[in-house]
């Protein structure tokens, strides 16, 4: 392959990672905030307190969306260094890495969101617990880290 497309993939691997991670924040922002509606609609109906703390739950799942945008620029950096260089062997790779890693982290934020939906519900009903849904939520949450963390080492 010529150098500009071997740019191409790198360049659309940045770009992948960043799109699918924001892709799983969304659809985990989502669950979590149906269930918070729920939970507050419940509240209302019955009169009782409305705990504002399940927006927590609700933004959880944004930090991916991060973590997809310091690993898109780490391959950005990556890419203008190897073009530099004149070494355009890596570029598939950086391909794969927006991919896969993109996909890790839009799985962690789907299921941070579908924790949070259970957690906006526990909570809502006991109100308690808060320190136990919060591990489990940052428990899913270190998938993406991995992810993050993991792939960058391999470029």
């Amino acid at each position: 392959m010529d150098p500009e497309m071997m740019l191409s993939l790198g360049q659309a691997g940045a770009a992948a990672v960043l799109g699918i991670a924001a892709l799983g924040s969304a659809l985990g922002t989502a669950a979590a905030g149906l269930a918070a509606v729920g939970v507050w609609k419940r509240c209302y109906a019955q009169e009782k307190p409305v705990p504002f703390i399940l927006v927590t739950f609700i933004g959880a799942p944004l930090s991916q969306t991060i973590y997809g945008m310091i690993l898109m620029n780490t391959i950005v950096r990556v890419a203008g260094e190897r073009m530099a260089a004149g070494d355009f062997v890596g570029f598939p790779a950086m391909m794969a890495a927006g991919l896969f890693g993109g996909l890790g982290m839009a799985a962690s934020a789907y299921g941070q969101g579908r924790v949070g939906a259970a957690a906006a519900d526990a909570l809502g009903d006991t109100g308690k617990g808060l320190g136990n849904y919060l591990m489990a939520i940052g428990i899913v949450e270190t998938v993406a880290l991995f992810v993050l963390v993991f792939i960058q080492a391999t470029l």
